[in-house]
């Protein structure tokens, strides 16, 4: 049903559409992340890519569970990601702002400043990412990068043209932290269900480390919506996270303004504990 959370291994199953993204790489040519120029950028906060769309005041929260290692059990895991009104300039780029919050067993476990831009083309683009990993209510280290900072690089969040059998790409390159994510179209054009309903040319992004060979996230994502599932596959995977869309919401001025103050606070203490990457860039700014 529209409600079930299905394991991987039936996710691959569901019936393709006749709509669906075209699934023949010798009929596009997809962005590479090698593509980057700042030039590329005339309205860089206008994130329509309908797999990766973000109006300032979304919200999305997904439910579901990973395996904890140390103890076999399965424990809980939330994540909620708002797309604020803030924007920051990264590269020479104005980039729009997200807050990502993640739960283990219903505690905070990590509080993340996201950037992205939409190029002239439609591909939206990853500039980096400020995290505060919270042990016990306290903040345990707080990685970061910038493109432009300690050599790192903007990376791809979601492309255009969007086919099976295509190159895998960087998701954005921070050396100083050893952040070399990639990515690579899995499958276009399936069906999937999550506790907010059923979805159709749906597309599955295998992400992935050259470092950690033998695990793969599996995301995917629905036309309008944006990630809806988050899956696995891998022998070397051991956490094994499965999360559904539980809610899409659209916040209020209250509401947002005070997701705001949350994430100038953050970002205030970002420039305290990362100063070599943070401290040659202007601070967020309501756009």
């Amino acid at each position: 049903g529209c409600g079930s959370i299905q394991s991987p291994s039936t996710q691959s199953s569901a019936v393709p559409s006749s709509t669906a993204p075209s699934a023949s790489p010798t009929k596009v040519k997809p962005a590479a992340d090698s593509d980057f120029d700042p030039k590329n950028f005339s309205h860089p906060l206008d994130i329509t890519n309908q797999y990766f769309p973000m109006a300032p005041g979304t919200r999305l929260h997904w439910k579901g569970h990973a395996f904890d290692e140390d103890n076999g059990e399965r424990i809980a895991r939330e994540i909620d990601f708002t797309v604020s009104d803030l924007t920051k300039v990264i590269d020479g780029v104005q980039t729009r702002v997200a807050w990502d919050r993640d739960y283990t067993d219903g505690e905070v476990e990590e509080v993340e400043l996201t950037y992205y831009a939409q190029d002239d083309f439609g591909t939206v683009w990853y500039f980096g990412e400020y995290s505060e990993e919270i042990d016990n209510g306290k903040i345990d280290d707080s990685p970061a990068w910038l493109g432009g900072q300690q050599k790192a690089r903007p990376g791809i969040t979601m492309q255009v043209q969007l086919a099976t059998g295509t190159k895998d790409y960087a998701e954005g390159w921070g050396p100083a932290v050893d952040w070399n994510d990639r990515a690579k179209v899995d499958q276009v054009g399936i069906s999937n269900c999550v506790p907010t309903g059923c979805y159709h040319d749906v597309v599955v992004i295998a992400e992935f480390n050259a470092d950690e060979p033998g695990k793969t996230q599996l995301k995917y994502y629905a036309p309008g919506v944006g990630g809806i599932r988050t899956g696995w596959r891998g022998k070397n995977e051991k956490e094994r996270e499965e999360l559904g869309l539980t809610t899409q919401a659209t916040l209020g001025d209250a509401e947002l303004a005070s997701v705001d103050k949350a994430m100038l606070a953050q970002e205030k203490r970002a420039y305290s504990r990362r100063p070599q990457v943070f401290g040659p860039t202007a601070q967020m700014q309501k756009g």
